[in-house]
């Protein structure tokens, strides 16, 4: 198998709304954000999935050693994702210092499992979402540094309707993402949401943190510069396809704590498929209003 086809099975398998927007795209720039993809599923892989923090730590350590030899000794990056990177990281100007901020954000999950406020939350979102949104940007085709504000927000847009989404299976690990402010402000315990419960002032701080979202998407909307639109479908697609499971959550009045609510595979592809054709203009008129 080459590193390509070890990136590709990683993305395929995943079944992320991610993959539906690498499949328009040219086939050197699907290389390009599929290694990536690969490398951040490989990265959060090894938090979720490893019980112990200290030999998640120690295989962190490992992946930054990786990185460093990708740019400074390539002959040593030997994991495949790595291998399926290195031909784009000077093609898209994918920087040594953003590929370990995302490995930071990750490490982040070992170390905290509550936010005081949202800008503790915010600072966590960007390592773990927003700069991977600006590392996708520049593979997508940036011409413009107005761009990234674009990414920025609408990493966290994502990020934030997967912390909406992900509530109760993120409880179930003791992790509570919501920032604690607002879990005062509405009057919901922590041990609430720890024990799946439920009730009218859950839902008032999940329609907080929706409308929240709503913004955000909103911003990038509206940070997009006009030379950068065609460029950027591929997170037009993305973002098709997050707003409507975050409108989904909203109609479902929040059922988050003892179920996961996602879009049929379908849907994804059809949503994917109506933004890429009309490049985007509706989707940017409804969120940008």
């Amino acid at each position: 198998m080459s590193p390509d086809e070890y990136c590709q099975n990683k993305a395929a398998q995943s079944g992320s709304s991610f993959y539906y927007a690498f499949l328009f795209l040219p086939p050197e720039r699907r290389k390009a954000i599929t290694a990536l993809y690969a490398f951040c599923r490989e990265v959060d892989d090894v938090v979720d999935e490893t019980l112990e923090p200290s030999v998640a730590r120690m295989k962190l350590i490992w992946w930054r050693e990786q990185v460093n030899a990708l740019y400074n000794n390539p002959k040593e990056a030997t994991h495949p994702v790595m291998q399926a990177l290195a031909p784009h990281i000077h093609t898209y100007d994918l920087k040594m210092t953003e590929l370990l901020a995302v490995i930071d954000g990750m490490e982040m999950d070992l170390d905290e499992v509550r936010y005081q406020n949202w800008d503790e939350l915010k600072n966590y979102c960007w390592h773990v979402a927003s700069v991977v949104g600006l590392l996708s940007a520049k593979i997508f085709g940036q011409t413009t540094t107005q761009t990234s504000d674009y990414a920025v927000k609408l990493g966290l847009a994502f990020q934030l309707t997967n912390i909406i989404r992900d509530v109760g299976d993120d409880a179930r690990r003791g992790r509570i993402y919501l920032p604690m402010d607002d879990l005062d402000r509405f009057q919901v315990r922590p041990v609430e949401i720890l024990d799946a419960q439920h009730s009218d002032r859950f839902e008032a701080l999940m329609r907080y943190q929706t409308e929240r979202a709503y913004g955000l998407y909103k911003e990038a909307m509206l940070a997009l510069p006009e030379q950068d639109r065609r460029a950027q479908r591929p997170g037009l697609l993305m973002t098709a396809i997050y707003y409507a499971l975050l409108e989904e959550i909203a109609r479902d009045r929040w059922e988050v704590l003892d179920k996961r609510i996602s879009l049929t595979p379908i849907r994804k592809f059809w949503l994917a498929w109506k933004t890429w054709v009309s490049g985007g203009k509706p989707l940017i008129k409804k969120l940008s209003r």
